[in-house]
């Protein structure tokens, strides 16, 4: 078939823009590769390199992979580090802070258990060692007090339970109750209903003392002491055998001047005679001045009170009528007696008050419990009772 000139002409014009459009793109890739050959140049300070496809081949990718591998791996780097705070940046030059999840963590890791009998429910609950103490110290100790005051209760709290576990002889449904007839013990439900919204603080700060007495317990010839403890003192502690029966070489009776600051370092009490009468199993004399005869202990307590011909101990008289301390004075104004009452709890072994007033002198834990605690040591768990760890 013959091809009529309009054809001819239409083929031949689209051949010639074939070859203008490849000129075109010629000529473009040689415009992009010398404006990349300058850019290069100028990073790099060289010269522009002449136009040799052999050099090409070979120079110009590996060029050209340098800058992207550059890009990928630098850029991402530039662009993230303005959005990172100072304090983002500061945080990594400091120790790391473990938070309270963490730290309770570390507390839970105990082998011990301790069976705590819940007074409310009447549930026994098992609970890990250092975890009780925890809940012990947040209930036994103010917790305003200075923390080397609270490493000291936490040293006494566990060196408590520890001797309660070891010399444990009847079969029990528990190791202890969590009430004052042993420690007062509050779980975690418990200090959440009585901190609010102080909760997290003021478990940070419990957690501090436990963690840095972890394990340590407070012994005598090689054995957990019976770490008596109690809120103010009188100015004295007493010595064991004054409150007690059995006289006890690490429970001797020492200065505590602190306590004075104590809210409830006094007290006073009015009765009538009639509660006196009821409370102590009594019959008082009417209408007459009472004989009122004390003996005291060596840290001024009362030893025997002689009450209109009838003898209790200082203890007995305290407990009675539930009298903050067995120091105290007795004045009768016409039927009534007015008990004025020094320090608060039964004054054997390390006074809380007296704790935080060294706590407060710069003391350090271990200077307290050995200030109220004759020759004791601190000796680790493990080495002390292996057989109530292996438990």
């Amino acid at each position: 078939m013959k091809k009529s000139k309009e054809e001819d002409a239409l083929l031949k014009n689209r051949k010639n823009s074939m070859k203008q459009i490849q000129k075109l793109k010629k000529k473009k890739a040689a415009s992009k590769y010398h404006s990349l050959q300058r850019r290069l140049s100028t990073v790099s300070n060289m010269k522009p390199l002449p136009m040799n496809r052999g050099s090409l081949k070979w120079k110009y990718p590996a060029v050209f992979l340098f800058t992207i591998s550059f890009l990928i791996l630098a850029v991402p780097t530039l662009v993230v580090l303005p959005f990172i705070s100072s304090t983002e940046v500061l945080s990594q030059s400091i120790e790391h802070k473990q938070t309270p999840e963490q730290e309770e963590v570390l507390v839970d890791d105990s082998a011990v258990e301790v069976a705590v009998m819940r007074a409310q429910s009447e549930v026994v609950e098992n609970v890990p060692l250092e975890t009780y103490v925890m809940g012990v110290v947040a209930s036994e100790m103010p917790i305003e007090f200075e923390t080397e005051a609270l490493k000291a209760q936490a040293l006494a709290a566990r060196t408590y339970i520890v001797n309660k576990m070891m010399y444990q002889t009847e079969e029990a449904a528990s190791n202890v109750t969590d009430t004052i007839q042993d420690q007062v013990y509050n779980d975690d439900a418990e200090l959440r209903a009585k901190w609010g919204k102080n909760y997290q603080k003021n478990m940070e700060k419990i957690s501090e003392a436990v963690m840095a007495t972890k394990g340590k317990i407070i012994t005598y010839k090689d054995k957990p002491i019976d770490p008596q403890f109690f809120s103010t003192s009188n100015g004295y502690t007493e010595n064991s055998e004054d409150y007690y029966v059995n006289e006890i070489p690490y429970l001797r009776s020492v200065p505590s001047p602190w306590d004075e600051a104590s809210p409830y370092y006094l007290d006073q009490e009015v009765y009538s005679l009639e509660q006196v009468e009821e409370a102590l199993g009594i019959d008082l004399p009417a209408e007459k001045k009472l004989t009122i005869d004390v003996t005291r202990t060596e840290s001024n307590r009362v030893d025997e009170l002689n009450l209109a011909g009838n003898a209790f101990s200082g203890r007995e008289v305290r407990e009675k009528l539930q009298l903050r301390s067995s120091d105290f004075t007795i004045e009768q104004k016409n039927d009534y007696l007015i008990f004025t009452t020094k320090g608060n709890g039964h004054g054997v072994g390390m006074s809380q008050y007296g704790a935080n007033g060294m706590a407060k002198e710069g003391k350090t834990y271990e200077d307290i419990v050995k200030y109220y605690y004759k020759d004791v040591e601190l000796s680790n768990l493990d080495d002390t009772v292996p057989a109530l760890v292996m438990q």
